[in-house]
């Protein structure tokens, strides 16, 4: 990593003790089982405990990795041959080895087939591992520095396989086998691996090398398009932090992306994020493509790079370190994630990469889903930060009515003190010089070993260091109460108009539908609204209305056909039982939100071109 030079001559920090070394390699990719091997030179004494993780940083939820392990035992080399060591389990994801005086040795399969960017995953085709979920953590070494060996697989079949990590190497191939090492547990587990046959595309943004590394194939991929594309994205945000050195705060950075017929999702990590998409989200040679889809990719990949200064090395207290064997609560994901959120879309407008008309519609479509969203106006975004575990990542039916996300309206709450502070400063400050001195008070030295994480009720103050903008008071109404956010009011100023206009030209059921094989499947029935009053919930099946059937495509053509007020007779399959109620049908609500700008305003010029 290239730094200023120091002003003082100051001691290199001492190398850490050396801790385990871990060996991993395919055991049979058919069976989709990883071979572990941890291997403890000096064991505690007294019985040396491990635990693998039970959730991933970036992922609030408990995934219990442990649960994968399909085959542990422990042993310690004798004269002729190892010795088997009591290996005692004591709780869901902890086992304890009797004493010994070591070098102990642990080996254990994992069961990996996890096809997202949160666990591990292996077949014939390819393998990848988050260290999170394959890693024993060693209880009492976890500072201490780390070393993985990747073992080659034999056979013809994986005889073109590379491995593509940041994590840094020791003594490697040309393909990428061999030994890595990690200062100490924490970034042993912050660097994924992908191993297989993937192409790797490589861009320089602001002198720091970028990989692309795509897994599946993608045919005719125009590997020069995102590149370059993703080149403007990675500059754009570098100089948002570091205006003046346009520095990144890492040596390299990939991008270990999964392409397949359906998916999306990301996970962020300090040198590198993990991606899943479709590939017909990714640009292709001779073939338009489906432009909105790579947009949204372009703006999944903004997300996740944003990710590294914010989260990764700026992040909550409570993240301080990470507890990995259970929950960490924080009220402030809204900052974290919901930010992030309005920087990925927003560096895409400043990176020439989306325009100023399509921002603004994106910006519309969030208005109108979070205004939409009835739990809006039960749960805050600090309350939906600290309730993640429980509720965000584990919806129901019933979330609608119960939830908000942080993601979307933690990035409406950004965007409204971004214009609030650019307009109470005339354009001299902004977000971005918030996001900047978080940065340099909490995220800059993370990379030399100290981590220092925002305090729940310290970001107002922040702001007011940042900005002098006494953002107190809007901060207690807009993330932690349940009221609307004031953002007609604050676009005015900016030559931008907000408004809602009725997309259905129909009466409504109150609820949202899907389709379903018998006709039409109410996923979720809004509280209050006519479905949930006339008795009718998730999982019923609405079958005819009036006598006549329906399917979830003929529903907005015969919902044309009455107006609101008017009591239709509903008949609904509720599992294998038929129900028939009477329903009032609803005025539908307004349910499209149109955000316009008139020409030629100076403060908006600087808020959607600014990028330093």
């Amino acid at each position: 990593m290239t730094r200023a030079k120091p002003t003082k001559k100051t001691k290199p920090a001492a190398e850490p003790a050396r801790g385990p070394n871990y060996r991993i390699a395919i055991a049979d990719a058919h069976a989709h089982l990883f071979a572990v091997s941890t291997c403890i030179d000096a064991p505690d004494a007294s019985g040396q405990i491990v635990t693998l993780p039970s959730w991933t940083p970036g992922s609030y939820l408990m995934r219990e990795f442990a649960r994968h392990i399909v085959e542990i035992r422990a042993a310690t080399p004798g004269k002729r041959r190892p010795r088997s060591v009591d290996l005692v389990k004591l709780d869901k994801c902890t086992w304890q080895a009797a004493a010994c005086a070591g070098p102990l040795v642990i080996d254990y399969l994992v069961y990996a087939f996890d096809l997202s960017v949160r666990a591990a995953h292996l077949d014939a085709s390819h393998a990848f591992f988050n260290g999170s979920s394959v890693f024993l953590a060693v209880a009492g070494q976890e500072q201490r520095s780390h070393r993985i060996d990747i073992v080659k697989p034999a056979g013809d079949a994986f005889s073109g396989w590379r491995v593509a990590t940041t994590m840094t190497g020791e003594s490697v191939s040309p393909q990428g086998f061999g030994t890595y090492v990690a200062r100490d547990y924490s970034e042993l587990i912050d660097h994924p691996v992908e191993i297989g046959s993937f192409q790797t595309i490589r861009f320089m943004a602001c002198g720091t090398a970028h990989d692309f590394v795509i897994s599946g194939a993608v045919p005719n991929l125009d590997a020069k398009r995102l590149a370059a594309d993703t080149k403007r994205i990675c500059e754009t945000q570098i100089r948002l932090f570091e205006p003046s050195r346009q520095v990144a705060p890492f040596a390299r950075y990939m991008f270990l992306t999964t392409a397949i017929g359906e998916g999306y999702g990301g996970l962020e990590h300090r040198s590198s994020t993990a991606l899943i998409c479709s590939r017909d989200d990714l640009p292709r040679t001779h073939h338009p493509g489906r432009e909105d889809s790579y947009r949204a990719f372009l703006g999944l990949v903004s997300h996740e790079y944003f990710h590294s200064w914010n989260v990764k090395r700026i992040k909550p207290a409570a993240f301080v370190p990470y507890r990995l064997d259970r929950e960490n609560y924080t009220r402030l994901l809204w900052i974290f994630e919901g930010f992030t959120s309005y920087y990925d879309d927003l560096t895409l407008v400043r990176a020439g990469l989306l325009s100023e008309n399509q921002y603004l519609a994106l910006l519309g479509k969030t208005i109108n889903e979070v205004s939409r969203t009835p739990g809006a106006r039960r749960q805050s975004v600090a309350e939906s930060s600290f309730d993640a575990w429980i509720k965000y990542y584990r919806q129901d039916e019933n979330s609608p009515n119960a939830i908000i996300s942080y993601y979307r309206k933690g990035s409406l709450i950004a965007l409204a003190l971004d214009l609030r502070i650019r307009f109470l400063t005339h354009s001299k400050k902004s977000l971005d010089d918030v996001m900047r001195h978080l940065w340099q008070k909490l995220g800059a030295k993370f990379d030399e070993g100290q981590d220092v994480g925002l305090g729940e009720g310290e970001f107002a103050q922040a702001v007011l260091a940042a900005t002098g903008v006494d953002v107190t008071d809007d901060v207690a109404r807009w993330a932690y109460g349940v009221g609307p956010l004031p953002l007609a009011e604050l676009f005015a100023p900016f030559g931008i108009k907000m408004s809602f206009e009725h997309a259905a030209q129909h009466p409504g059921l109150g609820a949202k539908c899907a389709a379903d094989p018998l006709g039409c499947r109410i996923v979720t029935a809004y509280d209050g609204e006519a479905a949930q009053r006339a008795g009718l919930s998730a999982n019923d099946v609405v079958i005819a209305i009036d006598g006549l059937r329906i399917t979830h495509a003929t529903l907005a053509r015969v919902l044309k056909r009455y107006s609101a007020g008017q009591r239709v007779e509903v008949h609904a399959f509720r599992r294998d039982e038929l129900k028939r109620v009477t329903l009032a049908l609803d005025e539908e609500p307004p349910s499209e939100c149109r955000v316009s700008a008139d020409r030629g305003n100076r403060h908006r010029s600087a808020w959607l071109k600014e990028s330093a």
